[in-house]
């Protein structure tokens, strides 16, 4: 399956519309639509335009895609002046891009406008991240990232009836429930679209950017932040770890990797929490294996992602992959060593690097790594 940008351009030199839109969705999100979000080149947003636009008029005959892109000219550059009675932020779908970018659209929406109701539209999971603060709602939305290009666009379009109110404000953080931007959810004049692809310099990270952006269009400072509810209860532990990988397995190093790292904490008297991901996934087997084979203080983690998003606020140190992990740490200021691996560029990793207060080091896969990774242990918590 094609990962880069390159790659998805070569296959669209090889097929049609029509044929890449009777691929399995995993494969055409996989091999071309994400590739080309995930290079972060601004080259590439007219290309997406064009593709994925024709997709949707392929899956919905009542969309135009001559229309869908007019409208995403306009989108990309309207800034709406209103006083809303409701803002609608809509959810990133990940957890990781939820919290580095997505809570920092509501930071900025629930500080700009004090009097108005927040809406975070988007999975359940991801909310219960930020449902301790009482003035945020839920909007749910079951957008399955297993499901078809048409069950894609229908789950976001359920959204569009919902926002419809003139008293309506739609933030939108290049959202997969809009498809960044082309579906028609709101009137373009209460949207306001960031374009996370293209903007920014090779080496500024999304949370620098979302930032940046939350300032120069709604005034107020904003920064990632999380709030599940009840932390009290969560297990403490000096050191937090997640090997989950979404759904890339090549992000991850190895068998191997994973226990000297565990053991090796444990070995030097930490007590140490492992994020053992849903129950019946490899992530999770993987994590009872580890468990079966160390010795020492390690807890294993088996429940939803927010508590254990309250375990890394409470712990010393967070240790793991490229993924909502790091993030987490980073919105709470707790030390954090990441590993990147699998990765479609060095752009990517600078968008993704997690950016927030505390020690940070960002590591990648050579003969040194677990050199490198004791070394960063020392420096986290010396």
């Amino acid at each position: 399956m094609a990962n880069t940008s390159a790659e998805a351009l070569a296959l669209l030199r090889e097929a049609s519309i029509d044929a890449l839109a009777a691929l399995p969705a995993a494969e055409l999100f996989g091999s071309l639509i994400e590739p080309l979000a995930d290079s972060f080149e601004p080259s590439l947003i007219p290309v997406y335009v064009d593709v994925f636009s024709r997709l949707m008029e392929c899956a919905v005959p009542s969309f135009s895609a001559a229309s869908l892109a007019s409208r995403y000219a306009d989108l990309r550059v309207s800034r709406p002046v209103m006083e809303p009675k409701r803002v609608v932020v809509l959810s990133r779908v990940t957890l990781g891009a939820d919290v580095a970018v997505t809570s920092t659209f509501l930071a900025g929406a629930m500080a700009r406008w004090p009097s108005a109701s927040v809406v975070f539209a988007g999975p359940r999971k991801n909310f219960e991240l930020f449902s301790g603060d009482s003035r945020l709602s839920l909007l749910e939305v079951r957008y399955g990232r297993g499901a078809s290009l048409a069950e894609r666009l229908e789950a976001g379009m359920a959204l569009a009836p919902l926002v419809k109110d003139c008293s309506t404000l739609v933030l939108d953080p290049d959202s997969r429930l809009s498809q960044l931007g082309l579906l028609p959810l709101a009137d373009v004049e209460r949207t306001l679209f960031f374009e996370s692809r293209g903007v920014g310099g090779s080496e500024d990270s999304l949370v620098v950017l979302a930032r940046r952006f939350i300032l120069e269009t709604l005034g107020v400072e904003a920064a990632p932040w999380i709030r599940p509810p009840s932390p009290e209860w969560v297990p403490a532990a000096d050191v937090a770890v997640s090997f989950g990988v979404g759904e890339n397995p090549a992000k991850r190093v190895s068998d191997s990797f994973e226990f000297e790292l565990v053991q090796g904490l444990l070995d030097r008297g930490m007590r140490v929490l492992l994020d053992s991901g849903a129950p019946g996934t490899l992530e999770a087997s993987r994590a009872e294996a580890l468990d079966a084979r160390c010795r020492g203080a390690l807890i294993l983690w088996q429940g939803n992602f927010a508590p254990f998003a309250a375990a890394i606020g409470r712990s010393r140190l967070y240790v793991g992959y490229d993924s909502a992990g790091q993030h987490v740490a980073a919105a709470c200021g707790v030390a954090r060593i990441t590993v990147f691996n699998g990765f479609a560029g060095e752009r990517f990793v600078a968008r993704w690097r997690p950016e927030g207060a505390g020690f940070s080091r960002v590591l990648f896969v050579s003969e040194d790594l677990m050199a490198e990774v004791w070394g960063a242990v020392e420096s986290a918590i010396l």
